[in-house]
């Protein structure tokens, strides 16, 4: 069955439950067995405590487990604790993690503080590493983790080849692959063990709620929704309801993304006060060939450069009427930010210049154009009183 068709219908059968082609919605902790040997073997119920799931939880981890080609999916109440489950189940004290150092800001907040007072070792790497990356592991290497595209500032991997160095070296790969869903790219094809996603964003696709997800190979299943366990996290019904419903959609909805984002690089491409654009499936992105060889399609989410520092480029944000000033991406609407790079330790991007990051949301890309026209002639107006 084709990406649609599997959203459409998904892995839940109508005929289960009376015929409603949805699952229900189902509040639940409490579960009562039918007699003391059933509670004590677990026998009879497929279900034993609101917290390890329900009906409705299970019908959204068997459909992302069928778009990711994952053994198994377990869901959290946020895309950053999808990152730091997953890293909390496979590394302890003593243990070395591998990161991408284009990675997620939070992502890197997280290995720094808390896994760093754990005394795990974290070391930053190139996200151009390849196969390279074999040189950096260490007997004590037990994760790598990756994001591709890289965060903000949007640099390709060779997915593959890392992942088949990290396996060699005895580690555990993750990879954030929120910026493509699985409908664009499917981590576990290239050897990812563990795929991450921030359901916040397409799958939900309203900014109506927080929600992340960790889809597993058979071989790092246990663990990982052991660990879960152990924190005590899971989703909430009605959270997990808006995404099921948000599924249905997420393929229109991405090619709507993908198709005004891509012609809005491109404008901007050919605009004289934009320093660069970096957009994955533009030809002449740096990575573009990466990209190509990897992904399916893209989303709608990108940079550009802004010549000048945080100074231009809150001008030129500020006069913006109809792209909103806030985080997140994946929602109706669009929004842009200012991005900070000052963190990175290898892939620190260009030495001038401000990164406008941009969600390209569901609007006419008429208005958005005329919205960000707007900010230009801001920074124009500005230019010329300096001058």
């Amino acid at each position: 069955m084709g990406p649609n068709t599997l959203l459409a219908h998904g892995p839940y059968d109508p005929h289960s439950l009376h015929g409603f082609v949805n699952p229900p919605v189902i509040h639940a902790s409490t579960v009562l067995f039918e007699s003391t040997d059933a509670m004590r073997h677990r026998k009879s119920l497929p279900y034993t405590y609101g917290l390890r799931g329900t009906p409705t939880t299970k019908a959204l981890e068997d459909a992302l487990s069928e778009l990711e080609g994952a053994d198994e999916t377990i869901l959290v109440p946020s895309g950053l604790a999808a990152i730091t489950v997953p890293l909390l189940a496979f590394l302890g004290a003593g243990d070395h993690c591998l990161v991408v150092d284009s990675v997620y800001t939070p992502t890197r907040q997280f290995c720094n503080g808390t896994l760093r007072r754990m005394g795990v070792e974290i070391a930053y790497f190139d996200p151009h590493i390849g196969a390279g990356i074999a040189d950096l592991m260490k007997p004590n290497t037990k994760v790598v983790f990756l994001e591709a595209p890289g965060s903000n500032t949007f640099e390709m991997m060779d997915v593959a080849a890392v992942c088949a160095a990290a396996r060699a070296g005895g580690a555990v790969t993750m990879l954030d692959n929120t910026w493509a869903t699985p409908l664009y790219f499917r981590p576990i094809a290239h050897g990812v063990d563990l795929s991450i996603h921030a359901l916040t964003k397409y799958p939900g696709g309203h900014s109506d709620l927080m929600m992340g997800s960790v889809s597993a190979t058979a071989a790092t299943a246990a663990q990982l929704r052991e660990t879960q366990m152990q924190i005590g996290l899971n989703a909430a019904p009605d959270d997990v309801y808006l995404v099921l419903r948000g599924l249905k959609t997420m393929g229109v909805r991405l090619e709507r993304h993908q198709a005004s984002a891509l012609e809005l690089a491109r404008w901007l491409e050919r605009r004289e006060d934009v320093a660069e654009v970096r957009h994955p499936a533009l030809p002449s992105f740096f990575d573009h060939a990466l990209y190509a060889r990897q992904f399916s399609g893209c989303s709608g989410l990108f940079s550009f450069l802004l010549p000048g520092g945080f100074k231009q480029a809150a001008t030129f944000l500020d006069a913006l009427e109809l792209i909103g000033l806030g985080y997140s991406w994946g929602g109706h609407e669009s929004l842009a930010v200012a991005v900070d790079l000052s963190d990175r330790t290898v892939a620190k991007g260009p030495k001038d210049g401000t990164f406008i990051r941009l969600q390209v949301g569901l609007e006419d890309v008429a208005d958005l154009k005329a919205d960000l026209e707007a900010g230009f002639a801001a920074l124009a107006a500005t230019a010329g009183t300096a001058g």
